[in-house]
Parts: C-alpha cells; sequence; structure tokens
C-alpha cells in the first residue's frame, strides 16, 4: 500500500515560516558549514553572567563547646536581657532589694489567662487605681505563655502577654505613673511576672 504525500494548507504553511523565523540553530552540524543567522533587533542579548557568590568560611566547632555570640547580628537578646539594659529609674538601693525579692508588693493583678483583648483594659485600670491609692510597688502577673501543641507554619512569639505588657506600662495614660518595670523575683512568678513600680501620687 502506498503512501500519499500530504501537502499542506496555506495555513500551515504560514505557521511553519513563522516559527522557522523565530528558531535560532544549536551549532554548526558535524562536517557541514553552517549559516550563523544574524540577530534580530527585537531579541534581547543575554544577561551578563552574574559572579558567583563568595561564601564565608565556617570556623571549626567541637561538640560541647560554647558558641560566641558576641559578633551574631541575626540574634535578638531575651526579654530579660533587653529589660535588664533599662535605665534604673528608682533608688538604686530599693532596686537591689526589688531585685532580690526583699520588697513585698502593695497590690497584684493576675492576667493570666486572659486575651489581649481583655489584659490591656485590667492592666490600665488597675495601674490607675493603685497610683490614685498612693501605692508605690505592684506586681502584674502575665505567665510564661503556653506552649502550642502543633508548630504553626510561621514563627508566632512566645508568651503574649509577657512581652506587651512592658510596652503597654511605657503608653499613655499609664506610661507617665510608672517609673520602673522589672521581671520578678522567682519568689512572686518570676519571668511570668513583673514588679511595677509607680511614682509618688501628686
Amino acid at each position: 500500500m502506498t503512501r500519499r504525500n500530504r501537502h499542506l494548507s496555506a495555513e500551515e504553511k504560514a505557521i511553519w515560516e513563522t516559527i522557522a523565523r523565530q528558531t535560532r540553530p544549536l551549532g554548526p552540524r558535524s562536517g557541514t558549514d553552517a549559516t550563523v543567522r544574524p540577530k534580530s533587533k527585537s531579541q534581547p542579548d543575554p544577561s551578563p553572567r552574574q559572579p558567583e557568590a563568595r561564601q564565608t568560611p565556617i570556623s571549626p566547632f567541637k561538640v560541647g563547646e560554647q558558641v560566641d555570640h558576641s559578633r551574631s547580628n541575626d540574634l535578638i537578646p531575651g526579654l530579660g536581657q533587653q529589660m535588664n539594659k533599662t535605665t534604673v529609674r528608682m533608688d538604686s538601693k530599693s532596686f537591689g532589694r526589688l531585685k532580690r525579692g526583699k520588697l513585698k508588693p502593695d497590690a497584684r493583678i493576675d492576667l493570666h489567662g486572659m486575651t489581649q483583648a481583655e489584659a490591656h483594659p485590667a492592666l490600665i485600670g488597675f495601674i490607675l487605681r493603685c497610683q490614685a491609692e498612693g501605692k508605690r510597688l505592684v506586681l502584674v502577673i502575665t505567665g510564661k505563655g503556653k506552649l502550642r501543641d502543633e508548630a504553626p507554619p510561621l514563627p508566632v512569639r512566645h508568651g503574649v502577654l509577657r512581652h506587651n505588657v512592658p510596652q503597654w506600662l511605657r503608653m499613655a495614660p499609664v506610661g507617665q505613673h510608672v517609673l520602673q518595670v522589672t521581671p520578678a523575683h522567682i519568689r512572686h512568678g518570676g519571668e511570668g511576672a513583673y514588679y511595677v513600680y509607680l511614682r509618688r501620687a501628686r
């Protein structure tokens, strides 16, 4: 059975010519002189090759060796370290006794288990009442934060109230009444609570 040669239609020929004009040869064939087709003005030149990025050498490390974080730029200090660097505004002797847990708070509020929407107004009202009553040292319990059973897809700050309470205490309307904020001694809650030293009521 002989096979008939199929003839291309006018539309198929036009498509083939369009494709042929846009193609570029891969390279000269072996044993033949390949003609190099000139570049079209519409075709951009290939982008220059980017230099390879230099990799920072990793210093040798032994198991059990302490890591030196002094030159690490991507490590954020812990909340306790940040607060310890704040300026001491109250009497230094009283501050030393406060850090050792020798001063007894005049009042306390427990925000543990509250949402941010509940904790913020409760804290503001508590501070304003204590300042109006002439109290100087109050204890704010935030809790250390609850660990989640499953890791979220994006990093989530652990202990939201523990991080937000110091920020709230620096803002209006209570910031002008707060003299010092520092983590509590272990006998008063440790990392899950704050001492808040208030200014004298005028």
